[in-house]
């Protein structure tokens, strides 16, 4: 379905199956892929898609579009598209706490906020150390309910995503108290902290270094409250691409948005989609879409649904693995 003010990107679905787009990498992905699902298209004309949750209670899943300072819904009963939230704050990272309020990432304001059943909107953090926080990225909930997020700088750059305006807080990563409310920054190493998530039980927290040099990484991180020890590299980009949203599956496998990383390169569209890693890090699979994915999470009645914000486009796919949804 076209939506206003946007690119319309067009596409066509495999007429062959299994699906070409699904690369095997290694033995392991054979597995991951459904021989009779295909990629689907199931929105377009978004000017920059980002940050798409699942909430399985309404059938509905909700996604970015920042520069439209917008927030979409897409009906899983009707296959409809329709505006969520206008204003939206520019909002980005989008996800839900364990009482299934929504959670959002919002660049305008430079702040964390959450959505209460009656709609209400609460702020959960906008300043640490009385200055205010550069653009919150992305977000995720521990099982503890404390509320994760990222902050770089890339609302603040331009008016494409936000407003412009001087950094005052290094690159950081941030925790919310679940009992105090009190906002903890727990990283500020990291040359633009993007995408997040936990491992399956918990113990670990991943977090992509999207600004590192000269590759592009994902960093592992025991977790033990709000402290993080034990930091381990565990997925290096090499130069090929750049890596953006993250989400876990069920097995603890690595679902990452990939794309070109800026730089002049005949195979740059090759390289769009999402690339999926063991748990060890390990390249399994390369699912290739007609455009740079940013961001992407599981859904659908089986958690099996990858669903994946791409540039202009909201793309889907059945895939054998169980997201951890909530």
């Amino acid at each position: 379905m076209s939506i206003e003010r946007g690119p319309c990107i067009p596409f066509t679905p495999a007429s062959r199956l299994p699906d070409a787009a699904f690369e095997i990498l290694a033995p392991e992905g054979r597995e991951l892929r459904l021989f009779s699902a295909c990629v689907e298209q199931l929105a377009t004309g978004l000017q920059w898609a980002e940050g798409p949750v699942w909430f399985g209670d309404g059938r509905y899943l909700l996604v970015s579009d920042i520069p439209n300072d917008r927030i979409l819904r897409w009906d899983d009963c009707s296959a409809t598209v329709s505006e969520f939230r206008r204003p939206s704050g520019n909002a980005n990272g989008l996800a839900r706490d364990l009482q299934g309020r929504l959670l959002a990432c919002e660049h305008l304001g430079r702040r964390v906020t959450r959505t209460e059943h009656d709609g209400r909107v609460t702020v959960l953090a906008d300043r640490f150390g009385g200055k205010p926080l550069n653009s919150p990225n992305d977000i995720t909930c521990a099982a503890d309910g404390a509320v994760w997020f990222t902050d770089p700088d890339f609302g603040i750059s331009g008016d494409w995503e936000g407003a412009p305006a001087a950094a005052e807080q290094p690159h950081g990563v941030y925790r919310v108290d679940p009992r105090t409310g009190e906002l903890q920054r727990v990283l500020d190493d990291l040359a633009g902290p993007n995408g997040l998530a936990f491992t399956p039980d918990g113990s670990r927290l991943l977090v992509v270094e999207s600004r590192a040099q000269p590759h592009r990484l994902i960093w592992s991180y025991a977790v033990d409250g709000a402290n993080l020890s034990d930091k381990r590299l565990l997925i290096d980009a090499a130069g090929h691409g750049a890596l953006d949203g993250i989400a876990v599956d069920t097995a603890g496998r690595i679902w990452c948005g990939f794309g070109a990383n800026g730089q002049p390169d005949a195979d740059a569209q090759a390289l769009d989609g999402v690339l999926v890693f063991g748990a060890d890090g390990q390249p399994l699979a390369h699912i290739h879409l007609p455009e740079r994915c940013a961001n992407l999470c599981f859904g659908g009645a089986k958690g099996n649904r990858l669903f994946m914000a791409s540039s202009h486009s909201l793309y889907a796919l059945y895939v054998n693995a169980r997201g951890l949804v909530r």
